[in-house]
């Protein structure tokens, strides 16, 4: 009997960040799952971090979705992440020990692709060999992240099908480590990896991650059939997309909403909407041009009070994040790569207290005037950014729940913000606690 596949009842939302990364995703994702029965991670690795802070406790979380801690919310890995057995395996004990269930309700894509010792070992010996280049550092993690995706579009990639076959498994994995050794060797000057202690540690990861593994996709389509909604968490920024970010000083893997069907297994016709997650002003982690920057580390001065007060520090690496004034022309080119529904503003406390505000509606590029962040890296760093400036406000946004409890200035930077960026403001975070959310229109119910 032909069965016939019709959209169920569920409504799905996709978390996408709008800057360079560091935006507040994983707050807003865990507030949001209250009306979710899932959150799905779609890209990136254990280079993502994403940092909740519930009744005062903080918690860091890299790998498992922010679903993880809402009771009973489905955790789904979908197959466009690059997963490191070992530490999702940590990350999971860490969790475990608050009490918080994982492994009943985690569910492993089993097309995932794995990040080995000799991934991590590539990537830090690249990045020490490109210091003191005329490129730069990139700014990488170290976490093997760019080189294991190296591998998957290689399509020599070991995944975690592979771990249901252990003489498979160790085939491969003596192949791919031969492989990358002569790298480490012949051409970054470093040390061979040996083979047995490798294989003993992802076999002895394999039994302990075999009950996680499932058909990502086929769920999340059984539980969209079943009426149930379901959560899209993307992991770095739009700006640090492989394709459509500051190249070459980007992630390895697409952050940009699209991607979440790929991404995740399924059609692009079950993503409902998309919220953009943007920060009241700019940040940005590692190498790269940042038109807005300003200079973090004289007291006194905007740069030194947003990395300060907005304690701007990576929550993987925690290096000192760059920070600079709200650049509304880089925001324009997320808008049309990711086709937003609407926006969250994030931090809009930490500018409590200054002055005057001040807002990049623009860039001059020599005899050139653009309004939209340009493709080429050179390009952006070349451009001289045009400013709005606007009033600030000397009273507390912190924690407040209600648009209307916010300063009249506050709500008149948000306002123009919203015009300048073309798309509508749903929701303001103005602390890092899940309650403190002023809500104009829920994803969920928009």
């Amino acid at each position: 009997m032909q069965t016939t596949l019709r959209p169920g009842a569920g409504r799905n939302v996709v978390v996408v960040g709008t800057q360079w990364g560091d935006e507040g995703k994983g707050k807003i994702v865990d507030w949001m799952t209250d009306h979710a029965e899932g959150v799905v991670r779609f890209q990136g690795g254990h280079n993502a971090g994403h940092t909740l802070v519930i009744n005062g406790r903080k918690t860091a979380l890299q790998l498992v979705p922010s679903g993880v801690m809402r009771e009973g919310v489905a955790c789904y890995i979908g197959n466009g992440v690059v997963v490191d057995p070992a530490h999702l395996l940590s990350e999971i004990a860490r969790i475990e020990a608050l009490g918080i269930d994982v492994r009943s309700r985690l569910f492993l894509s089993e097309s995932c692709p794995l990040i080995l010792p000799f991934h991590v070992a590539v990537d830090k010996a690249r990045e020490a060999r490109r210091e003191g280049t005329a490129g730069g550092k990139i700014g990488t993690t170290g976490k093997g992240i760019g080189p294991a995706y190296e591998d998957k579009v290689a399509r020599r990639a070991l995944r975690v099908q592979d771990l249901k076959h252990p003489e498979r498994l160790k085939a491969k994995l003596a192949e791919l480590l031969e492989l990358h050794n002569a790298e480490l060797v012949h051409v970054l000057g470093a040390e061979p990896l040996p083979l047995q202690p490798m294989l003993d540690e992802v076999l002895a990861a394999a039994e302990q991650l075999r009950p996680l593994m499932a058909d990502v996709g086929y769920r999340l389509f059984n539980a969209h059939l079943a009426g149930q909604n379901l959560l899209f968490e993307g992991a770095q920024g739009t700006l640090l997309d492989i394709d459509h970010g500051t190249y070459p000083f980007v992630t390895s893997s697409n952050c940009v909403a699209g991607n979440a069907a790929a991404g995740a297994g399924i059609g692009p016709g079950l993503l409902h909407y998309v919220l953009g997650i943007t920060k009241a002003y700019t940040t940005r982690v590692g190498g790269g041009p940042f038109p807005t920057e300003l200079d973090i580390d004289a007291p006194g001065t905007v740069g030194h009070h947003l990395s300060t007060v907005g304690q701007e520090r990576g929550t993987v690496t925690g290096r000192a994040r760059r920070c600079g004034w709200l650049d509304a022309a880089a925001l324009k080119r997320s808008m049309i790569i990711n086709g937003v529904s609407g926006l969250c503003i994030t931090k809009l406390d930490v500018l409590d207290g200054l002055p005057e505000i001040r807002i990049c509606t623009g860039y001059r590029l020599g005899a050139r005037e653009l309004d939209v962040l340009p493709l080429d890296a050179d390009e952006i760093a070349a451009c001289e950014p045009v400013y709005e400036t606007l009033p600030g406000w000397s009273e507390t946004t912190a924690g407040l729940t209600n648009w209307e409890q916010l300063p009249a200035n506050a709500r008149r930077y948000l306002e123009r913000m919203q015009a300048l960026i073309g798309a509508p403001i749903d929701m303001v975070s103005t602390g890092p606690d899940r309650v403190h959310t002023v809500l104009l229109r829920h994803p969920f119910r928009a």
